[in-house]
């Protein structure tokens, strides 16, 4: 391994998030062949406890050399290979905070512990045989989940419902090199190749790389999450339609033009898609200088945004800035957020919606849907959370099984693989020698390996677990 994973000794790190005055338990983590040793130093257990594998022990953390008392903890006993890492492990569990723990994971580097890499916990799981590289990628992806889905998704990668269809497929792969080398080294002695069923298994092992290829945008979306931005001129109500939204006071609303200066931003999640809610300052011609950074900001952020909500006053209808605003967005896909309706009267209300139905299949010819709120009054979310799922599902994301999507390394690895298979049925279809149907396909081979594990370079594994929170 590279300097960056060392995977020998015994390594130790704080396992939770450490919080000043806040959390109730703190654990310190440990794992290699001294462990056990580590904690005999450490923890007194009063009385006639038992220091046995998968047993809480209950007692005090000394200062080996001073015996002076550190804190009052519970130690936790995993010995190999019914471990994590399948190596020994113990962990501390001691009072939050900062102190005790910081003091504890002191007290391991001091008596023959090193301080854990970013990931390396679950590096030696992988390196031990007890995860492959998509179920360590399932482990980061469920640490890192925003949304209930997100965590459900993670979850079926981390139980290897993405492993077992990549080594099926990379089974299939190795069973068509078998009988093609054998044919090679035996030509002689065995029935001559069917192409055709070689092809065939070829066809069906593509199909089902394009299938989980397909997953990837939705896996993008649960793991990134949707941005949108709410843009419009000043005064049409961008920030009551966040505040209503996010069920929040987290914009500030007066009828006064400008009160937002700077992007507000909020975090949501609509039909378990986690969704960056930015309420952006009204855009307009503006000689004062804060709000034209404030400006300049939210036209940044409408820019990055993967949905806008173009917010107008349904009272004022359609206006000439609402147009200016909209040529600085048209290459987003959008929602027209018809607002403040509750403050028009019944009839205007059905002019001003014939207006802007004209208006949108003339001027918003990517206009993706248009939604009538009064964001004051709370009306108007739930139909505006049905038409940013609509958009979401109209596309490729939810074109796939939901219990399974994969990430941008094994997309690139599952693009690999068919481009090799492709140059397969090309070499075929050329009809070149039997040897060089092989290359091609040892292509495949390795990179679907590389998906799970099986076959994986030092750069890639610093890549993966580099990402990973010291102490998992």
């Amino acid at each position: 391994m590279s300097e960056v994973f060392a995977t020998t000794g015994t390594i130790a790190a704080i396992a939770t998030a450490v919080v000043p005055q806040q959390g109730s338990v703190g654990i310190v983590r440990v794992s290699g062949s001294q462990a056990m040793a580590l904690a005999q130093t450490l923890f007194h257990a009063p009385g006639r406890q038992v220091w046995e594998s998968h047993q809480i022990l209950y007692g005090y953390i000394r200062h080996p050399q001073t015996q002076q008392l550190v804190d009052e903890a519970l130690l936790l006993i995993m010995k190999a290979p019914r471990s994590y890492t399948r190596e020994d492990v113990v962990e501390f569990h001691c009072h939050g905070g900062i102190m005790a723990v910081q003091q504890v994971l002191q007290l391991c580097l001091e008596n023959g512990a090193r301080l854990a890499q970013p990931g390396e916990f679950t590096l030696r799981a992988f390196l031990n045989g007890r995860l492959d590289l998509t179920q360590a990628e399932g482990i980061a992806d469920l640490v890192g989940a925003r949304s209930p889905q997100a965590a459900q998704t993670a979850l079926a990668g981390l139980q290897g419902k993405l492993a077992h269809p990549i080594r099926q497929l990379r089974a299939n792969c190795l069973d068509i090199l078998a009988e093609i080398e054998a044919r090679i080294d035996f030509e002689e002695d065995l029935p001559p190749l069917d192409d055709k069923l070689i092809i065939s298994e070829i066809e069906k092992i593509a199909a089902e790389i394009i299938r989980l290829l397909a997953t990837k945008d939705k896996g993008e979306l649960l793991r990134t999450g949707l941005k949108v931005a709410i843009v419009g001129r000043p005064n049409v109500g961008k920030s009551s339609l966040l505040n209503a939204w996010s069920q929040s006071d987290r914009a500030i609303v007066t009828d006064l033009p400008g009160t937002t200066r700077d992007v507000v931003e909020s975090q949501l999640v609509v039909g378990g898609i986690p969704v960056q809610v930015l309420d952006t300052a009204g855009i307009r011609e503006t000689t004062d200088q804060v709000e034209k950074i404030g400006v300049e900001r939210s036209r940044r952020a409408a820019n990055a945004a993967d949905l806008v909500l173009l917010t107008i006053d349904a009272s004022a209808g359609w206006t000439e800035g609402d147009r200016e605003i909209y040529e600085q967005v048209q290459h987003r896909p959008l929602i027209l957020v018809i607002n403040k309706i509750d403050l028009v009267e019944e009839g205007e209300s059905k002019n001003i919606q014939s207006q802007i139905v004209r208006l949108s299949e003339v001027e918003v010819p990517n206009l993706k849907s248009k939604i009538i709120t009064a964001a004051a009054q709370n009306q108007g979310i739930d139909t505006l959370e049905a038409a940013i799922l609509e958009i979401v599902k109209s596309g490729k994301v939810q074109a796939a099984d939901m219990d399974l999507a994969i990430n941008q390394r094994q997309a690139a690895a599952l693009t690999q693989a068919k481009i090799s298979l492709e140059q397969v049925q090309a070499t075929i279809a050329q009809q070149l020698p039997l040897d060089f149907w092989t290359i091609d396909l040892r292509g495949a081979i390795q990179a679907l390996g590389e998906i799970t594990g099986e076959e994986v370079t030092e750069s890639v594994l610093d890549k993966i677990f580099s990402k990973f929170c010291i102490g998992k």
